[in-house]
């Protein structure tokens, strides 16, 4: 008889696409991965992994083989929904993808009131992107997503999913102390014309609203450093290098060479929690959602 943990193992190799992102994800070590994949080798006496590079690939078996572990899942999770249903209290593992600001702004409060509540609950926390989170929601690799969208970009409703709003995260402009528009309570978005911008790398959302929203203005804005994370450009701005969107959430104090000024209009990413069709009969979904939501006012109100 097939490991289903095995299987797990090899599912999240499957989806993720290396043994390392799987084993972050699955909350093991990469060398745990690994052995769990070279026993279900064994046991199907079937090569499964191929080196390709640094990395590997799945064989043409292995992915059957995926396919079949992530509907013997499906079955498992709804098995387990059932059994914390009629228990009517949040307990079992709960994976949560979420992305970074959030993950560092929003995840430590809500993850500690969890465990203090409820000691049956092991919720697990993966920072990642939040359009890949809404995949692996939908693919149930991970049981709760936590995403964005914003006003030129709407979320995305995959089949088979459901969303809950958390709350909406205001942005501002941040400038370097001693720039024009430092002193300014706000500034217009047609006044940026000439100054030069910092920003998340092409393919993000932070990029395209920029971009979007600018171009929309009538010219092209001038990007001169990419960088993902917030804090990153934070530091770049504090420098004199530039100036940048950033939204709050996260974001944590300015240093002294930092400025925000409000733009005007107020950009704005709305949060929301996405889960599977049905897994809200699951108590520690619906609990875990409504603990976002009850602590996001404090949450947003700390950082105004």
């Amino acid at each position: 008889m097939l490991d289903l943990g095995r299987l797990r193992a090899l599912h999240a190799v499957s989806v993720h696409g290396s043994v390392g992102a799987a084993a972050a994800a699955l909350g093991y070590t990469p060398s745990a991965v690994s052995q769990q994949i070279a026993k279900l080798e064994r046991e199907t006496r079937t090569t499964l992994l191929e080196r390709r590079g640094r990395g590997v690939r799945l064989t043409d078996e292995a992915h059957q083989l995926a396919s079949t572990a992530e509907q013997l899942l499906s079955i498992v999770e709804e098995a387990e929904v059932r059994l914390e249903e009629r228990r009517g209290l949040p307990a079992g593992r709960l994976s949560i993808g979420c992305f970074a600001s959030a993950a560092r702004g929003l995840m430590p409060r809500v993850l500690a009131d969890l465990a203090a509540r409820h000691p049956a609950l092991d919720a697990r926390l993966t920072e990642v992107d939040p359009h890949l989170s809404i995949e692996l929601a939908a693919r149930g690799v991970i049981d709760l997503a936590v995403a964005h969208d914003w006003d030129i970009s709407p979320m995305p409703s995959p089949p088979g999913l459901e969303q809950a709003v958390i709350g909406d995260d205001p942005c501002d402009v941040l400038v370097p102390h001693g720039h024009p528009l430092a002193a300014r309570a706000s500034v217009r978005r047609e006044e940026l014309a000439d100054q030069r911008w910092i920003t998340q790398p092409p393919g993000s959302v932070c990029h395209e609203w920029l971009m979007q929203t600018l171009r929309s203005t009538g010219y092209e804005p001038h990007v001169v450093h990419q960088a993902e994370e917030n804090h990153t450009q934070v530091a770049l701005v504090a420098a004199g290098l530039g100036i940048a969107l950033v939204p709050r959430l996260g974001r944590g104090a300015l240093p002294p060479e930092v400025a925000p000024v409000r733009l005007d209009p107020v950009p704005t990413r709305r949060l929301h929690a996405l889960w599977r069709t049905g897994a809200a009969r699951r108590p520690a979904i619906t609990e875990t959602v409504r603990t976002l939501q009850e602590h996001w006012p404090q949450v947003a109100s700390a950082t105004t």
